[in-house]
């Protein structure tokens, strides 16, 4: 089987059923294990974010779609090159891959036509299924099935742990600094299972953008920084571009020191096997008196700005 992928969990969920040998090209964004590095690369993102906040970020991905740009670009020769049985894709988020229906134009063309699976998930048991799904895509049906018991299993005793904690904090999830977005699909979910309530979102809906006001009136007494893209060192030094507004202040969480900063990127924004890490996470993060030990400190710290 020669697998390509073009999102970074979809690679995460080849390298958990044992075909990571069998991946023939991935994503620049793919960088998880650390063996992926060996995989040629086959996509390329044509709006440049490094070194760059957030904001800026922004502000050059509106740009583009706003020109009616792609935010990404499939090598076709590269991918030629490949000759993939199965490319595993995505239609949830137009700035996080190539478009599946970019996708679906360039494998029609290749000499070797490909099989095409998108992933599209939106709440918990969305990306359990996904896993299912690349497992019976790329003949690893068993694996798969064992991955999603033992994740199904570590799933079930947090939820056996909280389900009669008797404060459920409200807590907010932040995926983007500049501007304000809220994380939505699975992360409320994984809110409600780690013994907490969302403040703002709802679980299966997307994430959206939000006004500080609305922030301050829905008064998290929690709140976790995990913007989507960004692993910890950024997040910690993007911080300040959030917690020193005016406003900031005024959330219950900042007045009780309960901010956190997340690994987004690993833990949260990517729906693969370390979703389950990043309930674990949470779980400690609102009920430390239950889950006692901490995440590492390259995963989650306590914001301390």
């Amino acid at each position: 089987m020669r697998i390509v992928s073009f999102l970074p969990a979809a690679t995460e969920i080849c390298y958990a059923l044992g075909l990571g040998g069998e991946l023939v090209g991935v994503s620049p964004e793919c960088d998880y294990p650390s063996a992926v590095k060996e995989v040629p690369v086959v996509s390329r993102a044509l709006v440049d974010s490094d070194g760059k906040t957030s904001a800026e970020t922004s502000q050059g991905v509106g740009e583009a779609l706003a020109e009616g740009g792609a935010l990404y670009e499939v090598d076709r020769e590269k991918l030629e090159e490949a000759a993939p049985d199965v490319i595993l894709t995505q239609g949830l988020c137009e700035v996080c891959a190539p478009s599946v229906a970019d996708v679906r134009a360039i494998a029609t063309r290749l000499t070797k036509k490909p099989r095409v699976v998108s992933l599209d998930p939106h709440t918990l048991k969305d990306v359990l299924e996904n896993i299912e799904a690349v497992g019976k895509a790329c003949g690893s049906p068993v694996a798969a099935r064992s991955v999603v018991e033992d994740l199904r299993e570590r799933i079930e005793r947090v939820a056996f742990l909280t389900a009669r904690v008797h404060e459920r904090p409200k807590t907010a999830c932040i995926e983007w600094l500049e501007p304000l977005f809220m994380a939505g699909h699975w992360v409320p979910e994984l809110v409600e299972f780690a013994g907490g309530i969302d403040a703002v979102a709802k679980r299966g809906e997307r994430s959206r953008r939000i006004e500080p006001k609305d922030l301050v009136l829905a008064a998290p007494e929690v709140a976790v920084l995990m913007p989507c893209g960004f692993h910890l060192e950024r997040t910690r030094a993007e911080a300040p571009a959030l917690t020193t507004k005016p406003w900031w202040k005024d959330l219950p969480a900042a007045r009780a020191n309960r901010v956190w900063l997340a690994d987004g990127s690993a833990y949260f924004s990517r729906p693969g096997p370390r979703i389950v890490d990043g309930l674990e996470i949470l779980a400690h993060i609102l009920h430390p008196e239950i889950f006692s030990r901490a995440p590492a400190s390259k995963d989650a710290v306590p914001w301390m700005g």
